[in-house]
C-alpha cells in the first residue's frame, strides 16, 4: 500500500519551503511571542548563536536548543512574580522558559527516504533540517531506491538510541554546501500534508476507522473545569501540548468542554491569557466569563499589552485597556448574535476539536489540517461528548508505518536495502 513512502524522499516536501531563520535563545519573551505569532505554527525552534562561520551537522545539531511553545510562554507568564511585573517579564530571555530537548530535531539530506523520515517521526523526532544548498535534482518515483548511482541505506541504529537516528545515503557532500550555508525546517504538519495528498496510495488504510487502527491514545493529560486553571501547568504534557478540561458526569465519566493548549493560544493576546489562566478556573478559562457580571470585579485589572493584535499584525503599539475574557482571544466570528451582552457563556475558538471512535483516519487527518491543530480529542461514539482519548501527530505517524512490510514493493527483496547494488 505505501510504496509512495519509498518512491519519494524529503527533497520532494522541500519545494516551497523558505529558508530557516535561526532564533536565538538571547532574545526575549516579548520577541518570542511575535515570531510565534508571525510563524506557520504555533512553537518556534530555538537555537544557541552561530560562534564560527563554517560548521559540520553535529555542531549545528549541538547548536539546537529544543523547540518553544505558545503554551510554555503562557505559562511561564501566568506566575505571580512575572504577572506583577510584565516589563521583566517579557524582556526574559527564552533561554529561562524554554524545555530543553536536543532530540527533537535531526538534519538529514533531501535524498533521505521519506520512509526513513518517517520512521524517525515515530521515534519523537519533529522537525527535520533540511540542506538547500546541496545540489540535488530530485530523485523522486520509482527511482528514489537509487541515489547517486547506490542503493540507499537505512537509517543508522547501530548506538542503540533512538534519539540518534541518523539518515545515511552515502552521498558525498556537495562543493556548493561549503559555500552557502541555507536550510529549511520540515515539521510533521509539512508530511502530514504530503500524506493526505497520497491517500488513494494509502487505500484501503485511510478508510478505516481510528479504532480499528489503534490510533486512538488513551493516556492525555486533563483537568477538571472546577480546578484552577493555573494546575495544567505543572507540569505540561510533551507530545500533543494540550491538557483537556472536562467536567464529570453522574455516571462517573469525563466530558470534554475545552482545551488549554499551543494551538488554541497561538494568536492570543498572551497577557491577558496568562492573567486568566493564573484567576480562573479551567471551566472559566476556556469557556469565559459573564462580561456583565464577572468582568465587574475586574475592572481595577488593567493589561498594559503589546502583544494583542497589534502586535501579531507586525505593530508594537502599547495600549492600556481593561482585563475582559474577550481578550484573550477565544473568538471565530466576533460579529456572531452570540457576543451579546446578554450572552453568559462563549465558546468561539476555545471550543474543542473532537471526532468520534468511529470517524475515519483521512477524516480526523482533514481536521488537523484544516484546523491546523496538533491533536484531535476523540469521544464515544454515542453520548454526548464523553471523551475516551486523543490522536495527534504522532498517533498517525505510527498508523501509516506500522507495517513495515507494506513499505517494499514485491519485486524488491527487504535485503536489498542497506547494500549497496552489486555491479
Amino acid at each position: 500500500m505505501a510504496s509512495v513512502f519509498l518512491h519519494h524522499v524529503v527533497g520532494d516536501l522541500t519545494v516551497g519551503k523558505p529558508e530557516l531563520v535561526e532564533f536565538h535563545e538571547t532574545e526575549t519573551v516579548e520577541s518570542a511571542i511575535q515570531a510565534i505569532g508571525e510563524s506557520t505554527e504555533s512553537s518556534l525552534p530555538i537555537w544557541k548563536r552561530r560562534s564560527g562561520m563554517v560548521e559540520n551537522s553535529e555542531i549545528r545539531q549541538q547548536r539546537f536548543v529544543g523547540i518553544l511553545n505558545s503554551l510554555d510562554i503562557v505559562a511561564f507568564l501566568a506566575k505571580n512574580e512575572f504577572l506583577e511585573d510584565q516589563e521583566k517579564a517579557m524582556k526574559t530571555p527564552v533561554t529561562e522558559v524554554i524545555v530543553r530537548n536536543n532530540s527533537l530535531l535531526r538534519q538529514v539530506d533531501p535524498g533521505t527516504r521519506l520512509m526513513d523520515a518517517l520512521e524517525m517521526m515515530t521515534h519523537g523526532v519533529r522537525r527535520f533540517l533540511v540542506p538547500k544548498s546541496v545540489v540535488w535534482k530530485g530523485m523522486s518515483k520509482r527511482f528514489s531506491i537509487l541515489y547517486n548511482g547506490k542503493w540507499l541505506k537505512n537509517i543508522d541504529t547501530s548506538s542503540g538510541s533512538n534519539n540518534k537516528l541518523i539518515a545515511n545515503t552515502n552521498r558525498p557532500p556537495s562543493p556548493s554546501a561549503t559555500i552557502r550555508d541555507k536550510f529549511c525546517c520540515l515539521s510533521r504538519e509539512d508530511v502530514l500534508r504530503f500524506v493526505i495528498g497520497c491517500l488513494g496510495a494509502l487505500a484501503p488504510l485511510p478508510l478505516a476507522t481510528i479504532s480499528t487502527l489503534g490510533v486512538i491514545n488513551p493516556n492525555y493529560c486533563s483537568i477538571d473545569s472546577l480546578l484552577p486553571a493555573i494546575e495544567a501547568t505543572c507540569k505540561l504534557p510533551e507530545d500533543p501540548s494540550a491538557v483537556a478540561v472536562v467536567e464529570r458526569t453522574p455516571d462517573d465519566q469525563y466530558k470534554i468542554i475545552g482545551e488549554i493548549s499551543a494551538c488554541k493560544l497561538w494568536k492570543c493576546d498572551y497577557l491577558a491569557a496568562a492573567w486568566a489562566l493564573a484567576n480562573f478556573s479551567a471551566g472559566q478559562f476556556v469557556m469565559g466569563v459573564e462580561d456583565n457580571v464577572t468582568s465587574r470585579a475586574l475592572l481595577d485589572f488593567n493589561v498594559n499589552s503589546a502583544v494583542g493584535d497589534n502586535f501579531v499584525n507586525g505593530g508594537g503599539s502599547r495600549r492600556l485597556r481593561k482585563f475582559c475574557s474577550r481578550s484573550i482571544g477565544f473568538f471565530s466570528n466576533p460579529a456572531s448574535p452570540s457576543f451579546g451582552v446578554s450572552r453568559s457563556m462563549y465558546r468561539g475558538r476555545s471550543a474543542p476539536l473532537t471526532c468520534k471512535v468511529t470517524s475515519s483516519l483521512a477524516a480526523v487527518m482533514a481536521q488537523m489540517l484544516s484546523h491546523r491543530a496538533t491533536q484531535v480529542w476523540v469521544t464515544e461514539d454515542e453520548g454526548d461528548d464523553i471523551l475516551v482519548g486523543v490522536v495527534g501527530y504522532a498517533d498517525i505517524l505510527c498508523a501509516v508505518t506500522k507495517q513495515p512490510a507494506a513499505f517494499i514493493p514485491a519485486n524488491i527483496s527487504s535485503e536489498a536495502f542497506g547494500n549497496e547494488s552489486q555491479n
